[in-house]
């Protein structure tokens, strides 16, 4: 533990990518840095001290001076033996993470990364078997627990609110341009296969935790995976195929009896009330919840509604349902993690989110991908080392 230091150093490594450059750096790691530090039990606060890591000298350069860094390399190798770095980060590409983690693990170095851990469940199982021997502190990015939409929803989970929980409905994604007259949102690997791509491999990570922490855990699933738009332009502005799913309609069957559809698409156009939501249905009320925002209709709010399309419609459905407001001030996720992830290397704080969390979502997706290929449903086994 380094409880008793002023400074912890962190290797970011894949850093000027989208994720690690927005959520990780400047939302998370320069606002811990510009509060003092991260706040420990005994009331002390530690620095985080970064080296951003990169193949591109230019972009590093450039994001260091922007973030107020001092310390940025092409070297990986060279940062992986500094003494003053205990923590590796990895937001690279998810074709680049295993050699890369690998790498950290056998520098000694805590690892904490993006999710998936790995293209495979093969991949993933043996960094968490690495990760436990080597009694090093391990964690993967699993943000959508802490958006303020889903704490909001756990809490009525919490408080009984539901009753007995039937079903979830779940709805993810957004039109992302191809590249040409508009450019697009997503980098281009992520529609190659072959660079790690698709979105069941992305999203099915993500569904995996969000399902097992509020609803149960998956038994069974079956799943639809699809390529909607074939070819793409990427960021030197060559036309590509598209190798890799963009979107995977799903069902889940969870222990307990309830079950969930989740349609998950980069080839959509939102007509809901957030990028994500997710409605669920119990014997006691129902919620429907977002990114931030989450609404609710009890049993005896609901209204008695009669089939009969031959009428205009006689009640305004909407209406009927009612805001949760904030118990709190909710801070952005991935930085509420990371303060997470600083106190579990620090001080042994509790930290649920390891590797073999990790590689359950990668399970996830495999199996949505062989349920896909051979038009079945398939069985979820429990996941152990």
């Amino acid at each position: 533990m380094f409880s008793y230091m002023d400074s912890i150093g962190i290797i970011l490594n894949g850093v000027t990518g989208r994720m690690g450059t927005n959520q990780h750096l400047k939302r998370s790691l320069v606002p811990i840095r510009e509060a003092g530090g991260v706040l420990l039990s005994n009331g002390r606060r530690v620095t985080p001290e970064l080296l951003l890591v990169g193949r591109n000298e230019t972009k590093l350069r450039a994001l260091a001076e922007e973030c107020g860094i001092a310390r940025w390399s092409t070297d990986l190798a060279e940062s992986l033996r500094d003494p003053q770095f205990q923590i590796y980060f990895d937001a690279q590409t998810t074709s680049q993470r295993v050699p890369g983690v690998k790498r950290a693990l056998a520098a000694g170095k805590h690892v904490y990364c993006e999710k998936p851990l790995a293209e495979n469940l093969d991949d993933a199982l043996e960094l968490a078997r690495l990760a436990r021997r080597s009694g090093l502190k391990h964690g993967i990015v699993q943000d959508k627990l802490f958006l303020p939409g889903l704490r909001k929803l756990k809490q009525l989970i919490e408080n009984g609110f539901f009753g007995r929980i039937l079903a979830v409905r779940g709805e993810f994604g957004y039109w992302v341009f191809e590249g040409d007259d508009v450019p697009a949102q997503r980098p281009s690997w992520n529609y190659r296969k072959e660079d790690g791509g698709g979105i069941t491999l992305d999203m099915f990570g993500h569904w995996q935790y969000v399902f097992e922490n509020l609803f149960g855990r998956v038994e069974r699933l079956s799943a639809r995976a699809l390529t909607h738009i074939p070819q793409r332009v990427d960021e030197g502005g060559a036309r590509y195929e598209c190798t890799a799913d963009d979107a995977v309609y799903a069902f889940f069957e969870l222990e307990n009896g309830a079950v969930i559809q989740m349609n998950s698409s980069w080839a959509t156009r939102v007509n809901r009330d957030d990028l994500l939501t997710l409605q669920v249905d119990g014997t006691e009320g129902s919620a429907v919840a977002g990114l931030r925002d989450c609404k609710i209709q009890s049993r005896k709010e609901t209204p008695r509604a009669v089939w009969n399309p031959d009428l205009a419609k006689p009640i305004d459905y909407l209406a009927a349902w009612q805001p949760v407001e904030a118990e709190r001030e909710y801070e952005n996720a991935f930085k509420v993690q990371w303060e997470m992830f600083l106190r579990h290397v620090l001080e042994n704080a509790p930290f649920p989110h390891d590797f073999l969390s990790g590689a359950k979502g990668v399970q996830l997706a495999e199996l949505g991908l062989e349920s896909s290929a051979s038009g079945c449903s398939v069985p979820v086994p429990e996941l152990g080392l």
